[in-house]
C-alpha cells in the first residue's frame, strides 16, 4: 500500500448527522464555550436589569394603586423564574429534537390566535383584544405566535427535498402561514407583533439562501403594506403625527413621546440616581412596560442606556456568529430567527421611546415588565444558547 493511500485513508472520517465526526469535535472546546458564555452573561444582566428597573419604575404607581410598592416586582420575579427554568429546559434538550413540534406548533399558534378573539374568553384592554384569561392568569398569544412561526419555518426551509430555489415547496407555504397569522395579529390589532414576525421569516429566508432578487421584491411589498396598515386606522395616523410632532397634540397622541423625551433628557451624562426617577410619578404612562428604557436613560444617563444598547448589539453579534457556525441548516435558521427577533424587538421598543419610530406598545426583550413575554423570549434565547454550545 502506498503512503498517499495511507494518508487518504488515515484522513478519512465518517461524517454523522449532527454535523459532528466520529473522529472528535470540529473545534476546541474552549473556543465553543466563549460563545456561548457571552450569550448566556448578556441575557442574565439584561434579565437582573429588568428586575432592578422593574421594581424602580413601578414602585410609585403600585403604591397608590394596590398598596403595595412591591406589587409588579414581586411578579417579575415569579416570571422570571419561570423564564430561567423555561431557557434551561431549552439549553439542556437538543435543539434538532423540536422539529417535530413544528407543524403542532403552527396549528396551535393559529388556534389561539383565533380564540382571542372570541369574546368570554380573550381579554380586552386599552382598545385591544391581545390576552386569553385563564381564572387570574392571562397571557399573551401573539408571543407564543414568535415561537411557533419561528419552528414552523425553520423546518420547512432547512428540509432536504425542499432547496430555497423551489419557490413553490419553500416561498409560497411561509407567504401563506406569514399572511394567515399576520392577519389574525391585525385583528386583535397588534403592528408592532406583526413588523417582528416578518423580520423573523425575513431573516431566515436570507439564510435559507432565497434569492435576493426575490427578497428585494418582498421587501418593497413589505414595505407598501406597512404603510397601508399603518395609515388604515385612525389612531394608528395619529400616533404617527404624534411621532413626527408630537406637540401638535401635546396632551393627547403626543403626551408619550413628549414625556419620554423629557425623561430621558433629564438623565444627563451618568442619570439622576437609581429610584430618582421623575417620570415615573405619572407623567410617564406605562414607564414598566413599553416605557422602561426611558427610565433607564434618566436614572442611568446616557452611560447607563449605552451599556443596554451595546448588550443587544453583542447578543447580535454573537447570534449571528452562531448562525453562521451551526451545526446544521435548521440549528442556522433557528439562530438567526432568535437574533432578529430580539434585535428587532429591542430597536422597534428604543426607537418609539426616543421619538424616532411611532408608539407600538412592543417590550424591550428581558428588560420590561411582563409575564408571557418574558418566559417565551428566554425560552428562545435557551434554543440560541444550545446551538451556541455546539457550533463549530
Amino acid at each position: 500500500m502506498s503512503a498517499t493511500t495511507a494518508r487518504g485513508r488515515a484522513g478519512t472520517r465518517t461524517r454523522h448527522p449532527a454535523g459532528v465526526s466520529r473522529s472528535g469535535p470540529r473545534k476546541p472546546p474552549g473556543r465553543r464555550s466563549v460563545r456561548f458564555v457571552v450569550l448566556g452573561a448578556m441575557a442574565m444582566l439584561l434579565g437582573l436589569l429588568g428586575v432592578v428597573m422593574v421594581l424602580s419604575s413601578s414602585s410609585v404607581n403600585d403604591l397608590q394603586s394596590y398598596g403595595d410598592a412591591w406589587y409588579h416586582l414581586k411578579r417579575q420575579v415569579i416570571w422570571f423564574a419561570m423564564g430561567l427554568f423555561a431557557l434551561a429546559m431549552m439549553m439542556r434538550i437538543d435543539y434538532r429534537r423540536l422539529r417535530v413540534f413544528a407543524q403542532p406548533a403552527i396549528i396551535v399558534t393559529v388556534g389561539i390566535l383565533t380564540l382571542v378573539l372570541v369574546p368570554g374568553i380573550g381579554v380586552s384592554a386599552n382598545g385591544s383584544a391581545r390576552w386569553i384569561g385563564v381564572g387570574s392568569f392571562t397571557f399573551q398569544p401573539s408571543e407564543v405566535a414568535k415561537l411557533g412561526v419561528l419552528l414552523y419555518c425553520a423546518d420547512l426551509l432547512s428540509r432536504p427535498g425542499r432547496p430555497s430555489s423551489q419557490l413553490k415547496l419553500t416561498l409560497r407555504p411561509v407567504l401563506l402561514m406569514t399572511a394567515t397569522v399576520g392577519t389574525l395579529l391585525m385583528l386583535e390589532p397588534d403592528l408592532g407583533t406583526v413588523v417582528i414576525i416578518v423580520a423573523i421569516v425575513a431573516s431566515m429566508l436570507f439564510f435559507s439562501g432565497t434569492r435576493l432578487d426575490v427578497l428585494a421584491g418582498l421587501g418593497v411589498l413589505g414595505i407598501i403594506g406597512l404603510a397601508g396598515l399603518s395609515l388604515s386606522a385612525g389612531y394608528r395616523r395619529q400616533r404617527l403625527i404624534g411621532m413626527l410632532d408630537p406637540w401638535t397634540d401635546p396632551l393627547n397622541t403626543g403626551w408619550q413621546t413628549i414625556q419620554a423625551g423629557v425623561a430621558v433628557s433629564s438623565g444627563g451624562i451618568s442619570g439622576i440616581g437609581l429610584g430618582a426617577s421623575r417620570a415615573k410619578w405619572g407623567f410617564l404612562p406605562y414607564a414598566h412596560t413599553d416605557f422602561i428604557f426611558a427610565i433607564v436613560a434618566e436614572e442611568w444617563g446616557l452611560i447607563g442606556a449605552g451599556l443596554v444598547i451595546l448588550a443587544f448589539l453583542i447578543i447580535g453579534l454573537v447570534g449571528l456568529s452562531t448562525a453562521l457556525r451551526a451545526p446544521d441548516p435548521f440549528g442556522q435558521l433557528l439562530a438567526a430567527g432568535v437574533t432578529c427577533w430580539i434585535l428587532v424587538q429591542a430597536f422597534i421598543n428604543i426607537g418609539a421611546v426616543l421619538g424616532v419610530l411611532p408608539i407600538t406598545g412592543v417590550p424591550l426583550p428581558f428588560v420590561s415588565f411582563g409575564g408571557s413575554a418574558l418566559v417565551v423570549t428566554m425560552a428562545a434565547y435557551g434554543m440560541l444558547l444550545n446551538i451556541a454550545r455546539q457550533a463549530t
